[in-house]
């Protein structure tokens, strides 16, 4: 029986509960929201599906990104598995053919790269992926495939690869016949081999073949193939009761990964592509189900990469027509004799679904996205919809607004992104996604001081790139080719990810590792090795990767390489190493010594994702080491407080981080000491007390891995292996004391400083990226909730500018008061987002001040101006208690480069104000005098219509006509300057101040002749 699942999100709670025993307000986040700032583009995606019955409806498993659903042919797809999936690696994806509200999800990718991520087992949906229930498997690792029976859809098979990492026994082949209830392995070879595949005789579901694959990665090596006894097609004629091995025609001895597929429309057809050795490998077909192959294709591209791609497919309709998906996609019009390729939006591809009812309606998947076409292939749907990017780690630039920037997996090049929106353009998903030099794996750092100087990296060979050009400088580090060589003879070795890091203490020192560290002062011109071997270096993992059949490599599993370096932001010369075999290595001096200060109690082995030496203390240091590649997937968090000579682990058992979630970053707050920041495999955690307890900081961010870890200007900025990157604007209240108390009385944070950004136009992009208008994150925390809330801002001389409420008891006697008041009222107004439930909360204030009068109680003294640069206080008040934090709106340098002054934008407010006040005063003449206008006609008294004529000619004079393009009169020419000196900061033009005067005398003569 499978154990029954809650939703993700209350098992999170109910763990946070378990490992600190009381929920103290300082633990509950949820009030603090990241969002995600793209790019909009897609990444890797290995299993695509349709709905034969519904034409439009398309779904999309990613290898770090979840589960998604377009309904739209592709045209935009919704996520539909977070806060439901443990794992978002997705394996394979089934809907049921008599009813296509069910489906099923296998997880854990078949693309076993050095970073793939570990599946959880199965998940159903009844509703169409509405909503997702765990149905068992949690072990088994990856998975190949999964079917359903399309006479009963409880029946369901699943092709379990197994652990990517390690041998364990749960491979195998599964099946269940009550929907998941209880599940029975019916096939198992080893715990060495699983199966990568699984196909249902169209007719007769009873018939199954099933592909047993061998496999494994080391951080050095990929096996992919062993023995004729550890792999090959095994065939059942009795539903898995017993099964019988395929072996005519096809490889005698060695073989490797195999895919299947049979022909929905002659059942005797069986296509299998096979890694094999030279002269064996490629296409096998059967005419016979399966008695016998022939082989009938070696063409090499059908096995490229077969531990990566291998997928072949066929055309519902036509067993002549097959489909081979690896680098590139072929296509075959004669069973596979000869073969073209076909125009994909990106290469390295991985699946294909085609519409049985129409196969020249299809959805494809490539490590760029998923692609939907209706002719065939001839066009596709864009991948700039789905932002499911694989990013290695986040740097950011200096400029306002700053930028962010990784090495994005499957793309030719690094990529960089907005925080904000820099500028106005017409398409933000795709239009604020640059090229910032070397390649998918990064990274890319920007030169401190100027931002268009980008040190760039790919795959150890190191560039400087200007953006003002588009062109990139080639320096790399011993000028030779690594690709293809055994890492014992190289010079240099270079991991794929290879380490670039520039110093803090100046900024044309930049830092390159290969297994040493090099130096260079001159952009790369000249280099200086800095010190000797910094890695394990055992004899026995410097090997030529790929066994026992296909060679496979490209930098990934150069092992005993340097992964990551970091300066100290306290001393020059003080500099901390990493290896990927788990050495970590200090210099106090410059590189001329050196300390291998590896923590003694840590397994050997592991990568060294992350260091972080202390912004407060010299000799402390926090390093991330991650073992899953070594098939422990155990978190490994560290600190020194003696430049290494012993080392404190940070993650135990029961310290609130689980331990299966792999650990790849650590950082420490640079303000905060003792407030820590870890990137896990599967979310963020946080720790208020230097690593003595750890609780999680996922809020709203989906389940992925976290790959770096950022703080900048009170922002924190995540990178993610799957869903691109992510922001929580201002996590100042962390820094708060007060957060980790269990206060019984209201507490207001201190508000972050905030840059008084205009936001540009822009039109819509949809729902990613997110970009929020400029706001000041006010957060408090309330020990029970509340009725009665209010805030206030304050200016600089104590006066309430801005009052907001939360609720609508006191609007009557508000908006009397400012009807008593008139136009010097205090500006107030209900706003439903200052909320006043028990614990944390956040409210985002839009920096507005009180604007003109409107008829509309809904518009009334909204949409006013921005308050100008200054000092403010916050002021909450809860009952009978208020409490105040001061803060500061500060001029966007841009502005202030461009030569406006702060007396400059104090003219400017005070020109506003006048406009405002003189645009309220026409409304209300005009709405006073429509007033008068009624009541007179009702009144229909003869001896009135003299001043029912004065009235309508003054409104005449104060409004439009009703129809198309009427001529703008009064109000509407007070409304026209009044956005023009609102809509930027700049200095107010002469002909401004004109019109205003002109406007001014205008609505006093009418006023004067309705006297």
């Amino acid at each position: 029986m499978t154990e029954k699942k809650l939703p993700l999100n209350l098992r999170l709670l109910l763990f946070s509960f378990l490992a600190f025993g009381t929920s103290l307000f300082s633990q509950n986040f949820e009030a603090l929201k990241y969002r995600t700032v793209g790019p909009a583009r897609g990444g890797r995606v290995t299993t695509v599906t349709g709905v034969a019955t519904i034409p439009g409806t398309f779904y999309l498993g990613a290898s770090g990104g979840g589960v998604w659903k377009s309904e739209d042919y592709g045209t935009t797809w919704k996520n539909v598995s977070d806060g439901f999936f443990d794992t978002p690696s997705i394996g394979a994806i089934q809907v049921a053919e008599n009813d296509p509200n069910i489906v099923y999800v296998g997880t854990g990718s078949d693309g076993l790269r050095s970073n793939v991520i570990s599946g959880k087992g199965v998940y159903k949906s009844i509703d169409a992926g509405k909503t997702w229930e765990h149905i068992g498997l949690k072990n088994v690792g990856q998975i190949g495939a999964v079917e359903i029976d399309p006479t009963n859809s409880n029946v369901v098979w699943v092709a379990a690869i197994g652990n990517a990492f390690k041998s364990n026994p749960e491979r195998g082949v599964y099946k269940t016949t009550d929907g998941g209830e209880n599940w029975e392995k019916v096939l198992f070879i080893s715990d060495k081999v699983g199966f990568a595949d699984i196909e249902l005789l169209p007719g007769n579901p009873n018939v199954v073949y099933a592909a047993a694959w061998k496999a494994e990665r080391k951080p050095w090596t990929i096996i992919s193939g062993g023995t004729k006894k550890e792999g090959g097609i095994y065939k059942s004629v009795n539903g898995g009761k017993d099964w019988t091995k395929l072996e005519k025609g096809l490889p005698k001895d060695t073989i490797g990964k195999i895919d299947l597929a049979v022909s929905s429309v002659n059942s005797s057809i069986i296509y299998a592509v096979v890694e094999a050795p030279e002269g064996e490998q490629g296409l096998y077909k059967s005419v016979n189900q399966g008695k016998s192959f022939k082989h009938v294709s070696d063409d090499i591209r059908l096995v490229n990469r077969p531990f990566y791609y291998t997928n072949v497919e066929l055309d519902p309709t036509n067993p002549d027509i097959v489909y081979s998906n690896a680098n590139p996609l072929i296509k075959s019009t004669d069973g596979g004799k000869t073969w073209k390729e076909m125009s994909v939006p990106h290469g390295d591809n991985h699946d294909i679904w085609l519409n049985p009812n129409n196969p020249r309606l299809l959805i494809q998947a490539n490590d760029g996205g998923a692609n939907v076409s209706f002719n065939g292939g001839k066009t596709w749907s864009t991948q700039f919809n789905q932002p499911t990017a694989e990013l290695y780690q986040v740097e950011v630039d200096d400029q306002y607004p700053y930028w962010l920037y990784a090495g994005q997996q499957d793309n030719y090049t690094t990529i960089a992104v907005p925080s904000f929106p820099p500028s106005g353009v017409q398409n933000p998903g795709s239009a604020w996604v640059i090229n910032t030099g070397g390649c998918e794996t990064g990274p890319a750092v920007p030169k401190p001081g100027n931002h268009n100087i980008v040190y760039a990296n790919c795959k150890g060979r190191f560039g400087v790139f200007n953006k003002l050009t588009g062109v990139e400088k080639s320096y790399y580090v011993g000028a030779s080719n690594i690709y293809g060589h055994n890492p014992k003879d190289l010079k240099y070795r270079f991991q794929r990810v290879a380490p670039v890091h520039v110093s803090p203490h100046n900024a044309d020192v930049v830092y390159h590792g290969s297994q040493f560290l090099h130096k260079t002062d001159s952009d790369g011109y000249e280099w200086e090795t800095i010190s000797p071997d910094l890695t394990a270096f055992e004899a026995d993992k410097q090997v030529i990767s790929g066994s026992p059949i296909t060679r496979d490599i490209t930098g990934e599993e150069y092992y005993s390489t340097l992964y990551s370096i970091r300066e100290s932001t306290l001393k020059e010369g003080l500099i901390w190493t990493g290896s990927n075999d788990g050495v970590v290595s200090v210099t106090k001096d410059g590189g001329k010594t050196w300390e291998n200060v590896t923590p003694k109690k840590l397994p050997k082995g592991g990568r060294v994702e992350s260091i972080a030496p202390s912004y407060h203390d010299m000799a402390t240091a926090y390093i991330a080491v991650d073992r899953h590649l070594l098939g422990d997937a155990k978190p490994y968090l560290y600190k020194t407080t003696d430049y290494g000579a012993s080392w404190t682990l940070l993650s135990t058992d029961s310290n609130g981080i689980p331990n299966d979630y792999t650990t790849r970053v650590l950082r420490e707050d640079p303000v905060k000491p003792g407030l820590l920041y870890a990137g896990t495999e599967y979310g963020v955690y946080v720790s208020l007390n230097d690593g003595k307890t750890w609780q999680s900081f996922q809020q709203n961010l989906p389940v992925t891995p976290i790959t770096d870890i950022k703080i900048f200007r009170g922002d924190m900025i995540l990178s993610t292996m799957g869903r691109g990157f992510w922001i929580l604007d201002n996590i100042t209240s962390l820094r708060d004391g007060a957060i980790t108390s269990s206060e019984e009385t209201p507490h207001l944070f201190k508000p972050d400083n905030t840059i008084r950004y205009r936001y540009p136009k822009v039109r819509s992009g949809g729902s990613f990226p997110k970009y929020p208008r400029t706001t000041v994150f006010i957060d408090y925390y309330l020990p029970k909730a509340t009725e009665g809330l209010q805030l206030e801002i304050l200016d600089v001389n104590k006066k309430p500018i801005v009052t907001i409420l939360n609720d609508s008891s006191s609007v009557k006697s508000s908006a009397s008061e400012e009807e008593d008041m008139n136009l010097s009222a205090t500006f107030r107004y209900v706003n439903k987002k200052l909320e006043a439930k028990k614990g944390l909360n956040r409210f985002e204030w839009d920096l507005r001040e009180k604007g003109p009068w409107d008829k509309d109680a809904k518009k009334r003294y909204k949409n006013g101006p921005m308050v100008p640069p200054g000092k403010y206080t916050a002021r909450i008040t809860v009952g009978d208690k208020s409490m105040t934090q001061d803060f500061e709106v500060i001029m966007d340098p841009r502005v202030e480069a461009d030569g406006i002054t702060m007396e400059l934008l104090t003219k400017q407010h005070e020109m506003q104000q006048k406009v405002l006040t003189l645009l309220s005063e026409a409304r209300q003449l005009q709405d006073r005098l429509e007033k008068e206008v009624k009541k007179l006609e009702d009144d229909k008294n003869k001896t009135n219509s003299a001043r029912l004529e004065k009235i309508n000619a003054a409104l005449t004079q104060l409004k439009n006509d009703k129809g198309a393009y009427p001529q703008q009169m009064l109000v509407a020419q007070i409304s026209y300057i009044n956005y023009m000196v609102n809509s930027a900061d700049q200095v107010i033009g002469r002909d401004v101040l004109d019109r205003y005067d002109e406007l001014k005398t205008d609505l006093m003569k009418i006023k004067n002749a309705v006297q």
